[in-house]
C-alpha cells in the first residue's frame, strides 16, 4: 500500500501543482467535461476525497453522509451542485488549500491499511488497493480536463500503468454495464509506458490487439479522448466494439467524446 499510496500521492500533487498556477480567469474557465470549470473539477475531487477520508475512518460517518448525498440526488440535483453547495465560499485558492489538506489526509490514512481491507463506497465495498487505485484514475481523469483547459502539455509518468491496469480488467464490465454481450475474445494490449517499457496484458495475438501508447490508451478508456482521435492501432472484434465505448469508472453507462470534439494535441 504504501507504495501505491506515494503514487496516488504523486498524481495529486502534480494536478495542485498545476492548479497553483492558475489566474482567477483559468480557475473559471469552462472545460470540455460537461462544462465544468477547473474549478469544478477540483471541487468534485475535494469532495469524494473527503468523503474517502470518511469511508477509510469512520464507517459509520461515511453510511450517513452516503443517506444524504442519496436525498439530495434523488431531489434532482447534479454532483457538480452538490460540489458547489458545500465548497461554494472558498475561490480557486482556498479551494486548492482545502483539497491539498483533505488528499494528504487520505493518502495517510490509506497507507496504514491492509491492501485487502475493505472499504465502504457506493455500491459494492472496495479493497484498499483497489481504492486508492481509483482515485489516482479518477484524479489523473480530471486532472486531463484541466490540462485541456489551459492548456498545458502534461508530464508523463508510470503512474499510467495503475490506470491502464483498471481500462484492461473492465473490458468485460464496459458490456455488462450496457447489457450488451461480452466478445468472446479480450485483445491482447500492448502499450509503450513513458520511459519507453512495454506493458503487455492478456493473451498474445495477431489477430485480437491494441497496441499504442500508454497515455492515448489511458485517455480512450477514462473518456478523455475518442478513439479516432488517438495513435491506438486495434483489430479484431472485440478491440473494435469496445474502445469506442471503453468506460473504466463505475455508474451508468456514459458516452465519450465524438471525434474531433477533443482532439487536442500538444
Amino acid at each position: 500500500m504504501k507504495d501505491l499510496c506515494a503514487d496516488l500521492l504523486a498524481e495529486y500533487d502534480a494536478l495542485a501543482a498545476l492548479c497553483a498556477t492558475l489566474s482567477p480567469e483559468q480557475w473559471q474557465r469552462k472545460t470540455q467535461f460537461y462544462g465544468w470549470t477547473p474549478w469544478d473539477e477540483i471541487a468534485h475531487l475535494c469532495y469524494f476525497d473527503e468523503t474517502g477520508l470518511l469511508a477509510a475512518t469512520n464507517a459509520d460517518a461515511f453510511a450517513a453522509d452516503t443517506r444524504t448525498l442519496m436525498a439530495e440526488q434523488e431531489s434532482g440535483k447534479e454532483i457538480s451542485q452538490i460540489a458547489r453547495e458545500r465548497f461554494g465560499h472558498l475561490d480557486g485558492a482556498q479551494l486548492l488549500q482545502l483539497w491539498r489538506e483533505r488528499y494528504q489526509a487520505l493518502v495517510a490514512a490509506l497507507a496504514e491499511l491492509d491492501p485487502k481491507a475493505r472499504l465502504p463506497w457506493y455500491g459494492p465495498t472496495m479493497s484498499a488497493r483497489s481504492f486508492a487505485t481509483a482515485r489516482l484514475m479518477e484524479t489523473w481523469a480530471h486532472g486531463q480536463d484541466v490540462y485541456d483547459s489551459v492548456p498545458a502539455r502534461r508530464p508523463l509518468s508510470g503512474r499510467l500503468r495503475h490506470i491502464a491496469h483498471i481500462g484492461v480488467t473492465t473490458f468485460g464490465w464496459t458490456f455488462v454495464n450496457r447489457k450488451l454481450p461480452v466478445p468472446p475474445v479480450a485483445p491482447y494490449i500492448v502499450l509503450q509506458a513513458p520511459d519507453g517499457e512495454s506493458w503487455t496484458w492478456n493473451t498474445p495475438s495477431d489477430n485480437d490487439y491494441v497496441r499504442g501508447s500508454a497515455e492515448d490508451f489511458c485517455l480512450v478508456v477514462t473518456q478523455r479522448r475518442n478513439v479516432r482521435d488517438t495513435g491506438l492501432d486495434y483489430a479484431g472484434a472485440g478491440a473494435e466494439a469496445w474502445l469506442p465505448i471503453a468506460q473504466c469508472f463505475a455508474g451508468p453507462p456514459v458516452d465519450g467524446p465524438a471525434p474531433g470534439v477533443r482532439a487536442v494535441r500538444y
